[in-house]
């Protein structure tokens, strides 16, 4: 009998353990979840400056004469649009519009991408992007970097003063959703302007043995900005404060971007691609389902896959939940008809087997304060 694939590491794993992180298995590695509190590293995110290790990430670079032609093909956005250091979020779709998984792609250079994607879906990202790139028979090369590339994501509103003090960078040159090539405390990166916390931020690539020396010099250079590691648990709660989708809760394979808010990113005027005739028929029917946000009325937590009711019926489930560390309030996301989906109405969410008063909220529940 085989037992179960062991977990993989990032190249940060050991120190991870050696700062006392709580190591759980996350997406086939073994991540950590806190360090000492989630509550104090949520916090140290919203007001000074937090550190994640996202080095269990997929990178994938696609470079040559056809790869803006591939891509566009291939993604539900419009790559093509974008100029050379910007980035854009997007979808990897199904032929029915399932999302497969959700990406943020970096234009490089004229034809040079980086595909940032989800680690439980890496596999299944470059299957689809290799199937379609041969079947096309596209001008273009797949190479998957993920083992050779490690992640450091320093999020917060001191984020910027932070990686300012290790890099020649003109951060302030790099706007969201934008990048540049550079050295932060001498080691080359990709210096994008990019998170999933709701805060400003940035991720840092770089090769995976130079990791290490990465972290380390964040970590020193940001004692004096408040700087705390982080881990998952921190960052799962910044998100859904923001309002941010999670695959596997709120997006997967049965659930299409017109039913989660993200109708913007699909760019049907660009032509074919895949998934285009499903997506525009959903277009002009509009979905059948829409993802809410919900505030709770009543001293329950919600939590994934808890009933939701209106009128005592059944008519969705809550795709993910928390009591929001910074509103003080119990909130959650939940995929129910479209036709009930109306900010101010009120529903039951069933927490063991007793159902508590929600009322739907407009996201995202949080938003960073702007200069």
């Amino acid at each position: 009998m085989t037992g179960a694939a062991e977990p993989r590491r990032t190249p940060l794993t050991d120190l991870h353990r050696e700062l006392g992180a709580r190591l759980v298995p996350f997406a086939g590695y073994e991540m950590p979840i806190q360090y000492a509190s989630i509550l104090e590293e949520h916090r140290t995110v919203r007001s000074a400056v937090g550190l994640f290790d996202l080095s269990h990430m997929g990178e994938i670079e696609i470079d040559g004469p056809e790869a803006v032609a591939f891509l566009r093909h291939a993604v539900a956005s419009d790559p093509g649009a974008l100029v050379v250091g910007q980035a854009q979020y997007s979808m990897l779709c199904q032929d029915d519009g399932g999302i497969i998984d959700d990406l943020i792609i970096y234009r490089l250079a004229d034809g040079r991408f980086w595909v940032v994607c989800n680690a439980s879906n890496r596999e299944a990202v470059v299957e689809q992007l290799d199937e379609l790139l041969v079947r096309g028979d596209f001008d273009a090369s797949l190479d998957d970097r993920s083992d050779r590339t490690a992640l450091v994501a320093p999020q917060g509103p001191n984020a910027a003063a932070l990686v300012a003090e290790l890099t020649d960078v003109d951060l302030d040159a790099i706007g969201n959703y934008r990048s540049a090539r550079g050295a932060v405390a001498g080691i080359d990166c990709l210096v994008a302007r990019t998170g999933y916390t709701g805060e400003d931020g940035f991720e840092l690539f770089c090769d995976a043995d130079r990791a290490r020396e990465l972290w380390e010099a964040v970590t020193t250079a940001g004692e004096r900005h408040g700087l705390r590691p982080c881990g998952l648990g921190a960052r799962d709660t910044l998100r859904l404060e923001a309002g941010m989708p999670l695959y596997g809760n709120e997006l997967d394979r049965d659930t299409n971007p017109f039913e989660v808010n993200l109708g913007r990113v699909v760019k049907l005027e660009k032509g074919d691609f895949v998934g285009r005739a499903a997506l525009q028929a959903i277009a002009l029917a509009g979905p059948s389902r829409m993802l809410i946000g919900l505030q709770m009325l009543e001293n329950a937590i919600p939590r994934a896959g808890y009933e939701v009711r209106a009128n005592g019926t059944a008519v969705g489930k809550v795709t993910s939940g928390t009591l929001s560390p910074t509103l003080g309030e119990k909130i959650a996301m939940a995929l129910v008809p479209a036709e009930l989906s109306d900010i101010g109405n009120t529903f039951d969410v069933v927490v063991r087997e007793r159902p508590y008063r929600a009322e739907q909220v407009k996201l995202p529940f949080y938003k960073r304060p702007r200069d």
